[in-house]
């Protein structure tokens, strides 16, 4: 699973050719959830409310590079990486 970015203790990964709605993957600890990339809602999972809250605002960030990150995955491509939050 391609590591797109890291911040603040917490990883973002997305699969390769995963199923749908397009999301990413963010883990903090023993938690991960699942984010969709169209609304930044928990599809899956939990994290913690403080690291929820760094996801969104990164996933607000970046939301045209998470689309063009799951294009690539979707066609096995390397999805790149994502600049973190400052």
């Amino acid at each position: 699973m391609p590591r797109l970015c890291a911040f603040y203790g917490i990883v973002i990964y997305m699969y390769w050719r995963d199923h749908g709605p397009p999301h990413f993957h963010a883990e903090y600890g023993d938690h991960e959830a699942l984010i969709v990339i169209e609304d930044g809602r928990v599809f899956a999972g939990s994290l913690p409310p403080r690291a929820l809250r760094l996801v969104r605002e990164w996933h607000r960030l970046h939301g045209d590079e998470l689309r063009e990150a799951w294009d690539r995955a979707v066609r096995r491509e390397d999805p790149g990486s994502i600049e973190p939050l400052p």
